[in-house]
């Protein structure tokens, strides 16, 4: 088991200290570990994603789960937070996403354009502000010049950043693809070496390896891919995703190997909301019991 990142080991001002301190210790289990439910896969993927349960696309409900589930923080986009999130303000803690896009034109050139403000954060009482950057897509100049203005007005704020770092492009495609050992583990080190506060990471398939540098196409464990990515991200939290809805038993295979790991907690989104409401609370129930046996003084 790797030792899990704690808040003096990060490195935060004074501000960023006292908000990623209420979230984790204040919300949740309260020891130290995270549970964050995302929400802004309205804008990212459409209305597809809440066909599974149509209650789902009610932002309300979502908030209101939220709540009932214990979680740590719910992440949502800047329209959703105005209009829905004052119900449940400083019942249970906000993530402000900054930046989206939707899915309609290809990933090979991705880019996430800003459409928020961490003064908007401060604004609406959040904790914490989310920022998509698109690691590896041939955008990153101007990727990287937006997101160097969040992170000085974050640090000027003293808001956590939280980077959802995510392999996209047509090189990244033709190298293992977006979810590879290769891919996830860069993302993770690129958003240590810009600044990160937290990362959200997806979960790396070490099997997908065709044409990645040679030294990941060995055979490694899932287990020691995600200990390896927790490792690359040094002191940056990490969080790992949920992704696209998988059984339970993958769910909680996925949230053993990355506690474990060292990471600092999960970010599952359509495998909690896209499920039948008493069934969502079930699964979170027994997330619950994995963080718990990872407690951070």
């Amino acid at each position: 088991m790797s030792a899990r990142l704690r808040l003096g080991q990060c490195g935060l001002s004074a501000g960023k200290k006292a908000r990623l301190h209420r979230i984790l210790y204040k919300h949740g289990l309260g020891n130290g570990t995270a549970l964050f439910l995302p929400y802004d896969q309205g804008l990212e993927h459409g209305p597809r994603d809440f066909f599974a349960d149509p209650v789902a696309s009610d932002p309300k409900y979502i908030v209101r789960l939220a709540l009932e589930g214990g979680f740590n923080g719910i992440a949502i986009q800047v329209g959703l937070a105005e209009k829905f999130y004052w119900d449940y303000a400083g019942e249970v803690p906000l993530i402000l996403k900054l930046n989206g896009k939707t899915d309609i034109p290809s990933d090979a050139s991705a880019l996430s354009p800003l459409h928020a403000s961490v003064e908007d954060a401060v604004r609406l009482g959040a904790d914490a502000v989310g920022y998509t950057l698109y690691v590896g897509s041939p955008a990153q100049d101007a990727d990287f010049a937006q997101y160097r203005a969040v992170r000085q007005d974050a640090q000027r704020f003293g808001m956590p950043l939280i980077v959802w770092a995510y392999p996209r492009g047509e090189a990244i495609e033709h190298k293992g693809g977006k979810d590879s050992f290769y891919a996830v583990h860069y993302a993770a080190r690129v958003a240590s070496e810009l600044g990160a506060d937290v990362v959200k990471v997806n979960f790396p398939h070490p099997e997908k390896h065709t044409d990645v540098p040679a030294v990941y196409a060995g055979e490694f464990s899932s287990q020691e891919a995600i200990d390896a990515v927790v490792r690359a991200a040094n002191r940056t939290m990490v969080l790992v995703s949920g992704g696209s809805r998988a059984s339970d038993e993958t769910m909680l295979e996925k949230a053993q190997e990355s506690m474990a790991a060292g990471a600092t907690g999960l970010i599952f989104g359509r495998n909690v909301w896209q499920r039948e409401h008493d069934e969502s609370l079930q699964l979170v129930d027994r997330l619950r019991q994995i963080l718990a046996k990872y407690p951070t003084p």
